[in-house]
């Protein structure tokens, strides 16, 4: 049952891209939102490994104080406009609006979301920036170190009103994509329409996509199946996506270890690269 939402947030543009999807989302199930600005420590934002006078580390420590405390007033303004945008409001009172909290605490973003993602049902992150290295911190500390499913949405795309109502499921047999289904089931059980897709042999002794098929029957879900064959499973997922409307991608993530798919390439890391949808994923 999904009934809290975390949004963890920072000043890197993509407040109104997440906020978005967590608020669409949040309508859909009956949920709270939950936003924390993950707000930068002071000695964080000092040279490291350089010698200071005490003056110059004082003066220099105040100036980034300061700055914490300029990009925090900068959020909350963002905030308070998209929360109007979005029918967001603190105690809910506002008909057909959703109730949402705004905490702030201090650290890296990926220590905020250990700690306030193991008690949420779902952790809403922007698809990691390659090219200014941001992110792929945050997506490892919410699938490992949270253990909770993400929901990553790319680039500066706002969900609509077809948003979560095609599900298309990425289905290999693999571990990683059983626990992204048993976290999913809200989200397909609400959906009009689910896609299982299914490419390649699928992985050995997992279970079939027959099974799944069942699986989801058992549930009340009608679930169609729809197969694919390309030479890259990833792009041949994203492909397929398009091609059948689909509006959420449902994935395992990570079949070998984080670092592992991000030093040699996987599929993983190949679909959250080349993403122009919303993804589901869980570990």
């Amino acid at each position: 049952m999904i009934k809290s939402i975390l949004v963890p947030v920072r000043g890197d543009g993509m407040v109104a891209t997440v906020l978005a999807h967590a608020a669409e989302l949040a309508r859909q199930h009956n949920a709270k939102v939950n936003v924390v600005h993950c707000r930068a420590r002071a000695k964080d934002l000092m040279p490291q490994g350089v010698p200071l006078p005490d003056f110059a580390r004082k003066v220099m420590m105040e100036q980034a104080v300061e700055l914490a405390d300029r990009q925090e007033g900068h959020l909350r303004g963002i905030l308070r406009r998209l929360a109007g945008e979005y029918g967001l409001s603190e105690d809910g009172s506002e008909q057909g609006s959703v109730i949402c909290t705004f905490t702030e605490e201090d650290g890296r973003m990926a220590d905020v979301v250990k700690h306030a993602g193991r008690l949420s049902d779902i952790i809403v992150l922007p698809k990691p920036q390659k090219e200014r290295n941001l992110g792929q911190s945050s997506l490892k500390a919410a699938l490992y170190g949270a253990g909770r499913p993400v929901l990553l949405c790319p680039g500066q795309l706002r969900p609509d009103a077809s948003f979560a109502q095609h599900v298309a499921i990425g289905w290999n047999g693999s571990l990683p994509a059983a626990r992204a289904v048993a976290s999913s089931l809200d989200v397909v059980h609400a959906a009009k329409r689910v896609s299982i897709l299914a490419g390649g042999t699928g992985e050995a002794h997992g279970p079939t996509t027959q099974e799944l098929v069942d699986y989801y029957a058992l549930r009340g879900i009608d679930a169609e199946v729809v197969r694919f064959e390309h030479k890259d499973p990833a792009k041949g997922l994203l492909e397929t996506c398009k091609t059948i409307g689909a509006s959420l991608l449902v994935i395992g993530a990570y079949s070998h270890s984080h670092e592992t798919e991000m030093l040699f390439g996987g599929n993983t890391g190949r679909i959250v690269d080349n993403t122009e949808m919303p993804i589901l994923m869980a570990h």
